[in-house]
């Protein structure tokens, strides 16, 4: 399955930019990638198994740095 990753750091700023191509589910947040309560986050980390491709714009817009990305 190809699950996606959309997020912008704040209410105002549009998703519509980061095109993540076909995906069969599309989590999406408005949330400072520095806040410990990223609750789109946690959700896609529950839903994908073994073998599914996680697709995100750019890193940066699923972890702050390295040692953020390897706690994800």
């Amino acid at each position: 399955m190809k699950v996606g990753y959309r997020r912008v750091s704040t209410l105002e700023q549009s998703l519509d930019r980061q095109d993540l191509g076909e995906c069969d589910r599309v989590f999406e947040e408005k949330q400072s990638a520095g806040s410990a309560n990223r609750p789109a986050l946690q959700e896609l980390l529950s839903f994908v198994r073994s073998g599914d491709e996680v697709v995100v714009h750019s890193i940066d817009r699923l972890a702050r740095n390295l040692m953020d990305l390897q706690n994800i």
